[in-house]
């Protein structure tokens, strides 16, 4: 019960919920007893029981006693006396008033109730998915790397839903269905205190096997959200990687995986699903079983003691009723207990991610970097992921308003080490220091606002290309953005596009080619106008002329920067002020271009190779 109890710290505060609504539930509950009461006076009428004289001893509401008699007395003495004024019909017609107001007043309780429910609800769930998209966009870079997107994806979808159709909805139904069994219990013993209590004797029965059912529910339960979750992962891998599928010839295997995956959630689900639906038929036959039994012992209460029987025939026909009324809410807590235990497999899993401590976060002491003046220096740094150690002991000084280009061959280390200066990831030895200070004594948010980047693969977003360059700054302005885009050489392509700045652009860029893409992401860290800047491959996937225009604006911007460059074409990287060259996470040779080739190391073979 403490991921149900958690859960439900999301519907906080509650009370002001709880107190209308369960006054609410009272009074729906009440309206609903008067409704069904009104069977006995109904029965009595129609079938001649109630005297059509009052009787000699009046009764006051004077001498109000809390019990069957007096109220029965009291009402039949008044119903005598309108029979007797006016005839059975007035009564009848009174009997039937009654029973319709009560009950339109019933409704409209319920009616509110349920529009107070459904808004906590709501409410509650629209809580849960704030946190969880908080807890996601705040966990670090290699969490995404070693999760699927589509487990990800799944809990924040399927296990909110599970949560939204069975935890909240459990709150309404452990509030208003209790109260209900009160009321009708409390009549039902005004009616007959000898045939309620053989109904509680009979009853927790049906209670300990829905237990046993719930019970192996929540293992199904389990299964079933961890294979819905595959199928989301498969399905945005296929998603992402069809033109890849495609050129293979690959449709057959990716649908026989899918359709493997899909196949093991039908299994899970329909294990679940049966003993779920158990829940309900097993509730109506145990339901009808006791009614039998009642049927009969109460009966035998009728008969066998003819007019000195502890309740009429009109009576235990009402009783009747109102047992089989007793039984919706006990069928509601039953059902609910099961959707409970599915609720709480999916809250479980969202917990998981809550639960989540981001391993790059600032320190309690860590202050604002107010500026950026002197260098951005690696002090034997070593990085590993996992047990895999990737960088060794790296070193070198990245001096403001300088260059500093990172080249090598792939897989080296070189995306690593420019991962490590916005703390994507922080070091597992060494120091980042800037300006002499170690980078976790400084915000993050603060550390990068001095930071613009460029990534090898374009990164952009289902939006305008105006949102797409001026991205998470609300308040751009038009001019801003076309000259950044000039800058990036982008302006040109954008002005032939169907709206211009305001053409989306479609899922990651879709309807824009490789150096289009390309071109906006540059025109993105134009804009931010950084002083620090990480181009990571930055002119791969431009074309020659493209590249040569792109390269000669990124000069201009790196002017009175200090940039850091990975670069595999090493004639776009001749004038930086450092050449480091990075081999198996290690750094083997750095210099300026002219000394790394009079060098005739690992630099010029990798030139004569491109040559």
């Amino acid at each position: 019960m403490k991921t149900y109890f958690r859960l439900l710290e999301f519907a906080k505060p509650i009370t002001p919920f709880l107190v209308p609504y369960f006054i609410l539930t009272i009074l729906y509950t009440v309206f609903s007893l008067v409704n069904f009461a009104m069977l006995t006076p109904l029965m009595d009428v129609l079938f001649n029981e109630i005297p059509e004289q009052a009787p000699e001893g009046q009764l006051y509401w004077d001498d109000f006693t809390l019990s069957k008699e007096f109220i029965k007395g009291y009402f039949y003495q008044e119903f005598a006396r309108i029979i007797e004024e006016s005839g059975k019909m007035t009564v009848l017609a009174i009997v039937c008033g009654v029973t319709i107001t009560a009950s339109l007043f019933a409704n409209i309780f319920r009616y509110v109730s349920r529009r107070m429910s459904e808004g906590l609800k709501a409410t509650t769930v629209a809580r849960i998915r704030a946190a969880l998209f908080d807890k996601i966009t705040s966990l670090h870079i290699g969490y995404f790397t070693n999760q699927h997107k589509g487990d990800l994806m799944s809990r924040a979808t399927n296990d909110v839903f599970a949560v939204e159709a069975s935890i909240t909805q459990s709150i309404t139904t452990f509030v208003k269905e209790p109260i209900t069994l009160i009321v009708f219990f409390a009549y039902l013993f005004t009616l007959s205190f000898e045939l309620t209590i053989f109904t509680f004797l009979i009853i927790p029965i049906s209670g300990g096997v829905i237990s046993y059912i719930a019970k192996k529910l929540k293992k199904h339960s389990k299964n079933a959200q961890q294979f819905s979750a595959s199928l989301l992962s498969v399905l945005d891998e296929t998603l992402g990687g069809m033109r890849v599928i495609k050129a293979f010839g690959s449709e057959r295997y990716v649908k026989s995986k899918f359709d493997f995956e899909n196949q093991e959630y039908v299994k899970s689900f329909r294990k679940m699903a049966n003993r779920k639906e158990l829940a309900s038929p097993y509730s109506e036959v145990m339901g009808m079983v006791f009614v039998g039994i009642i049927l009969f012992y109460g009966g035998s209460l009728v008969l066998d003691k003819g007019e000195e029987a502890p309740l009429t025939a009109s009576e235990f026909i009402t009783y009747i009723a109102f047992f089989t009324q007793v039984l919706n809410p006990a069928k509601a807590i039953s059902n609910a207990i099961g959707n409970v235990q599915r609720g709480l497999v999916a809250g479980e899993r969202i917990l998981e991610v809550l639960d989540l401590e981001p391993s790059i976060q600032d320190q309690s002491k860590s202050l604002p970097l107010k500026s950026f003046d002197e260098a951005i220096t690696f002090d034997k740094v070593s990085f590993a992921y996992g047990d895999k150690q990737v960088l060794h002991d790296i070193s070198f000084r990245l001096e403001k308003g300088k260059t500093v280009a990172l080249v090598g061959p792939s897989g080296g280390g070189k995306s690593t080490i420019a991962d490590l200066i916005p703390r994507f990831y922080d070091p597992s030895g060494g120091q980042i220091l800037i300006d002499g200070k170690d980078l976790k004594e400084y915000t993050i948010d603060s550390l990068r606002d001095y930071m613009g980047i460029v990534t090898q693969e374009s990164i952009l977003f289902h939006d305008t290309v105006f949102n797409n360059i001026a991205f998470g700054q609300p308040d751009a302005s038009r001019e801003e953005v076309i000259q950044a885009a000039k800058i990036a050489n982008a302006h040109n392509f954008i002005m032939n596009m169907e709206d211009g700045y305001d053409t989306m652009i479609g899922e990651r860029g879709a309807k824009l080619s490789g150096g289009q893409r390309q071109r906006l992401s540059i025109a993105r860290a134009v804009f931010k106008n950084p002083s620090i800047l990480i181009l990571d491959e930055a002119t791969s996937a431009l074309d020659t002329v493209s590249e040569k225009l792109v390269q000669d604006a990124i000069t201009n911007l790196m002017k009175d920067r200090t940039a850091l460059v990975i670069a595999h074409r090493l004639s776009t990287i001749q004038n930086a002020d450092l050449i480091i060259v990075i081999k198996e996470g290690r750094v083997v040779e750095q210099g300026t271009h002219d000394s790394l080739i009079a060098k005739g190391g690992v630099y010029k073979t990798l030139q004569e190779l491109q040559s």
